[in-house]
């Protein structure tokens, strides 16, 4: 069912890839591709930089024979977030932490960073009040890529997720609104253009919820594709069966996970949001590892409740200054659980529908 393949050493280390893997056969239904990139602050250096490391994933995918009218390509949570750093000085990319990157980025906007302090809500108002100085070019980047990448190969991109407040689209562009910071993911049809639509993560985890509001769930989209009806379901939202039952009630056919996750490995701390779903054995915490329990109450055991007939999620892999994303793509389909090759850097992963 299988088939792996090994790139050039020029494109692995150009892109960090260290597994490309295809499961199924291609019956003209479609398929999923999940990009599960390997990013760092000097991929984000730039919106050139940013759009030609991706696209150098898609150019590969390509070269597999994976792209078609009716291939769903899904990037990972926070994929644009990072966005951020689009024409920050160098001395913020090279840092050495998170924390040093933050006030430096604080330093060289001062006058910028305090007017927009006080429309920034939650505890970290300093993190909120700095991804709302830049929004309206994080936006706009994120757009340009994710439209461009889109169309040039003709695929539907599940655009991962970036931190905007409240952003709508309005003749053709997406805005940004005085409304609270949202994370948030777009999809694009094979044409460029995006759908109207937005997903709003609902469940927030504690860091998230220092600076972003949620959505609701009532608000969860559809989106009519070429492979069927796709519902994207953003991390923390992928453990909750009420999001499910949410895509259920519009005929979801396929869903996609975009997730962002450290620790793979380490034992499990249990749910960060509340309410915990009531299925949930409180004994598994610290007994379960991350691995095990995203396998237990995530997307791979509670799918069923969608009737979806197949779901992929895809991991951000990388080192943002002192902090590490891991996490292993996993794909159900059909009651089949497939577990994408464990590496610490990118893999592409291919699912033929």
């Amino acid at each position: 069912m299988e088939q792996l393949t090994q790139l050039s050493p020029t494109v692995q280390t150009d892109l960090c890839l260290e597994a490309v893997q295809s499961y199924g056969v291609n019956r003209g239904q479609g398929n999923l591709v999940g990009v599960q990139s390997y990013m760092t602050a000097v991929q984000y250096a730039t919106a050139d930089q940013f759009h030609t490391h991706l696209d150098g994933y898609l150019a590969a995918a390509q070269a597999e024979g994976w792209l078609h009218a009716n291939t769903i390509v899904i990037f990972p949570e926070n994929i644009g977030t990072w966005l951020l750093l689009v024409n920050e000085n160098s001395s913020i990319i090279e840092a050495e932490t998170m924390d040093s990157a933050s006030k430096r980025m604080v330093s060289h906007h001062l006058p910028r960073f305090l007017w927009t302090l006080p429309q920034a809500a939650g505890r970290n108002r300093a993190a909120g009040a700095l991804f709302r100085m830049k929004a309206q070019q994080i936006a706009a980047v994120y757009q340009d890529t994710f439209a461009q990448l889109a169309a040039t190969y003709g695929v539907t991109i599940v655009a991962g997720s970036v931190f905007l407040p409240q952003p709508e689209w309005g003749n053709g562009r997406l805005h940004c609104t005085p409304g609270p910071l949202q994370n948030v993911c777009c999809v694009f049809a094979s044409d460029g253009r995006a759908y109207p639509t937005i997903t709003r993560k609902v469940h927030l985890v504690p860091d998230e919820g220092a600076l972003l509001q949620g959505g609701h769930l009532a608000d969860l989209p559809v989106y009519d594709t070429l492979a069927g009806r796709l519902g994207v379901l953003i991390c923390a939202d992928s453990w909750y069966p009420t999001s499910y039952e949410a895509l259920a009630a519009q005929e979801v056919d396929i869903i996609a996970v975009p997730n962002n996750q450290g620790g793979w490995h380490k034992p499990w701390g249990g749910y960060l949001t509340p309410p915990v779903p009531d299925d949930v054995d409180t004994a598994d915490i610290g007994r379960l590892t991350e691995e095990e329990a995203w396998l237990k109450y995530a997307l791979a055991g509670r799918m069923g409740g969608s009737g979806a007939r197949v779901g992929m999620q895809v991991f951000f892999h990388g080192r943002m200054w002192d902090q590490v994303s891991e996490g292993q793509s996993i794909i159900l389909k059909e009651n089949q659980l497939i577990e994408a090759p464990d590496v610490p850097g990118a893999a592409l992963i291919n699912v033929w529908l």
